[in-house]
């Protein structure tokens, strides 16, 4: 039996997979991916009470890096991080991932969570044009309503008040989600030789990179500061926010996107404000049967996308 690898040319995380069951795999990466993303929401709102968003995503990427290059060594061991193709990664990263952070920083400045919300439910149009522009897909009936049925499930999930605030904002924010699918799809089409462990370090690096330097400039101006101390809880909410929602959430997306491609993984990304409410209720929040609701039909965008 062959064998193909869940984290690509890594020696662990062997898995046997026959061709017939690549979409499952694939879709089980997204859902796991997805799912540790989430937890990210509830972490970030413990954060920002006390972290400028510049300041946190700064120290969140860091963290993520860090993290990352480690285990990247420890798996496949440290040649294998001094020969990969860093400076092609950065410069995905940079343009992609960090580009797509700041964007959506000052699409939340220029606008309102709850537009920005509104708005990220169309990510899956920009991955789809990815797939289409370059002639990996082929656009059928069964797809677009599959793609549809997944924005408008996200779409439900999000709209308790429906408030889209127009201007600058909305171009920044769907800017923003182009960007981040731009560089995941990159990520794993011109770094193909890499894991999706090594994938994500370098890309994640020129993320850094960036957002390194927003940080610099707005902490020379005096607009940012650093806060000197935290609680266990507010260092908790900060483990879970850069090492589970972003550094190990970003390795299965990557893998996921390497098995079933960037517009079907990103159908994915509209299940977040279901996994959100999950986590919340098992925190001793309310259970959301708006949620519950959309989740539902991004589940059959979602299948019915895949359908041969």
């Amino acid at each position: 039996m062959n064998q193909k690898m869940l984290f690509d040319n890594s020696k662990i995380f062997k898995v046997p997979l026959k061709s017939s069951n690549q979409l499952v795999a694939g879709n089980t990466l997204a859902l796991v991916s997805i799912f540790l993303f989430a937890a990210g929401f509830p972490a970030a709102e413990v954060l920002l009470d006390v972290w400028h968003p510049i300041t946190l995503m700064f120290v969140r990427l860091l963290l993520a890096v860090s993290t990352l290059v480690v285990l990247w060594a420890f798996i496949e061991g440290l040649s294998s991080v001094l020969k990969a193709p860093w400076l092609k990664g950065i410069k995905i990263g940079l343009l992609g991932f960090g580009l797509g952070t700041n964007l959506l920083l000052f699409a939340q400045w220029f606008t309102d969570p709850i537009t920005v919300a509104l708005l990220a439910t169309l990510i899956p149009i920009s991955a789809t044009i990815l797939e289409v522009w370059d002639g990996r897909r082929k656009l059928n009936s069964r797809f677009i309503l599959g793609l549809s049925a997944s924005i408008i499930g996200g779409f439900i999930a999000v709209s308790e008040n429906i408030s889209i605030d127009l201007g600058w904002g909305v171009l920044m924010a769907l800017g923003s989600g182009f960007c981040f699918m731009w560089a995941s799809d990159k990520s794993v089409t011109r770094l193909s030789e890499l894991s999706s462990i090594a994938r994500s370090s370098v890309t994640f690096t020129g993320a850094a990179v960036f957002t390194t330097i927003s940080f610099a400039v707005f902490f020379t101006l005096g607009l940012i500061e650093i806060p000197t101390m935290l609680s266990s809880g507010q260092f908790l909410s900060l483990i879970i926010y850069s090492v589970i929602a972003m550094a190990i959430s970003q390795v299965f997306f990557i893998a996921a996107i390497d098995k079933v491609g960037i517009a079907i993984t990103s159908l994915h990304l509209n299940f977040s404000p279901f996994y959100v409410m999950i986590i919340l209720f098992v925190l001793g929040g309310v259970w959301d049967l708006r949620a519950v609701v959309g989740a539902s039909i991004v589940a059959f965008g979602v299948w019915l996308a895949q359908v041969k």
